[in-house]
């Protein structure tokens, strides 16, 4: 027996947390909503409300989004991929109706961040009844395989040309999957060496590597004490050199915060030496007393920018720099003459290079 009960707004969102599944869910009621209006739309038995209640809630897969972002990259504007398919925000090939993306489209940050999430949703969904033993993997491993199906297709096991990772995810000979992962890069294409790296962060995540993007800032707030860690090496008050005029405003500053310090980790492994950051946040008062420009990435003006500049104590800094322009995909700053490196995100996370 259906349960026709109706539910209001402010019960459901009593229990959002932004997770996959609920923002497919909200994309669902608003097209409800628009078809049949408010009073049928708010019912127990709809489909959308299956999908807001779906198992595995639980589970906000933020490691694969983080991942997919970083290697998408974001376009207001639709364009041709390099696979020659029209795309468009985080590398949608459909819109939230379904219909394919075509010339002349364009979508906002916000819509473009549900349809991400919506897309991971249904990932997650289709993967779950077509991956053997699906729900016995860890959050890690499963966010690995959905940046590989967003990649490459939800529909990989068992085709041909996935026999190896296939093979793999079969036989639960799950130490083997980063290598078989690697082998899907397009060898002697014009994006292998793109290929390359995304599969080789898809693999660390695999393993629990964490230097991807963390889940730190999701347990600290921007009252937690300065020192807390946002990664093994790196705490919150270095973000802010130690100084309560410095601190996070808001928690969307401290979660890029905690991407930057995922790979200033990765600086830190390669090179040894403790990482010394010498600017992280400025406020707006503080970046003006120092010359800051207007528009600087300092602020953590919007939710995904953010930077930081810092130095390796004891090892060279043109060698810091130049591994950093090859490993860091967004904007970089050559300040290495200045003693230091900009790593840093801005809105759709463009690959940038500049002098100071």
């Amino acid at each position: 027996m259906t349960n026709t009960k109706p539910i209001t707004l402010d019960r459901l969102f009593r229990y959002y947390r932004n997770l996959p599944h609920q923002a497919a869910a909200i994309q669902e009621l608003e097209n409800d909503i628009k078809a049949n209006g408010y009073d049928v739309a708010m019912r127990r038995d709809r489909s959308w409300f299956g999908t807001w209640s779906q198992s595995g809630k639980q589970r906000d897969y933020q490691a694969a989004i983080a991942l997919i972002q970083k290697f998408e990259g974001f376009h207001h504007d639709a364009y041709i991929c390099p696979a020659g398919v029209w795309s468009i925000g985080w590398g949608n090939t459909k819109k939230s109706d379904g219909s394919a993306v075509g010339p002349g489209d364009r979508i906002t940050q916000a819509a473009g961040d549900a349809l991400l999430r919506k897309t991971v949703s249904t990932i997650v969904s289709f993967l779950d009844g077509s991956i053997p033993h699906w729900s016995a993997l860890n959050e890690n491993q499963q966010s690995a395989l959905i940046s590989f199906a967003y990649n490459l297709g939800s529909h990989f096991y068992g085709q041909t040309g996935f026999e190896t990772i296939s093979r793999c995810l079969c036989e639960r000979d799950y130490a083997s999957v980063p290598d078989a992962l690697l082998l899907y890069r397009n060898p002697g294409s014009s994006f292998e060496a793109g290929l390359k790296r995304r599969r080789l962060a898809e693999g660390k995540l695999w393993t629990g590597d964490k230097t991807t993007p963390t889940a730190a800032a999701a347990k600290l707030t921007v009252d937690s004490p300065f020192s807390s860690r946002l990664t093994p090496h790196i705490t919150l008050g270095e973000f802010a050199l130690g100084q309560e005029a410095r601190r996070f405003d808001h928690q969307h500053q401290l979660d890029t915060a905690a991407e930057l310090a995922a790979f200033l980790e990765r600086v830190r492994s390669r090179f040894g030496g403790p990482v010394i950051i010498t600017s992280g946040y400025r406020p707006p008062a503080i970046n003006r007393s120092v010359g800051g420009a207007s528009k600087s990435e300092h602020l953590y003006p919007a939710p995904g920018e953010g930077a930081v500049d810092f130095y390796v104590k004891g090892a060279s800094i043109n060698a810091v720099q130049s591994w950093c322009d090859e490993h860091w995909p967004c904007s970089l700053g050559y300040g290495a003459k200045r003693g230091f490196v900009h790593i840093g995100i801005r809105q759709g996370r463009p690959h940038v290079r500049w002098d100071y």
